[in-house]
């Protein structure tokens, strides 16, 4: 039984995680500024990036960072 109340737990966070992730795509100018600086020290170190920004994961960061920087090269 504990198993089936882990998955609903799992199902309802993607849910969650779904809805509220496009509005996190949303950086404040001081984020972006720090984001931009801290790609030219350290390169695609998104966790490291990502530790200097409370309420940030590696993984928005790096989705932010190819959605507006992202180069066709």
């Amino acid at each position: 039984m504990a198993d089936l109340d882990h998955s609903s737990d799992d199902s309802s966070l993607d849910s969650r995680e779904g809805s509220s992730q496009d509005s996190k795509l949303e950086f404040s100018e001081d984020e972006e500024t720090l984001i931009t600086r801290m790609f030219n020290l350290v390169g695609e170190r998104w966790s490291l990036i990502a530790g200097r920004i409370p309420g940030r994961t590696a993984e928005e960061i790096e989705k932010y960072w190819t959605s507006r920087y992202s180069s066709s090269e």
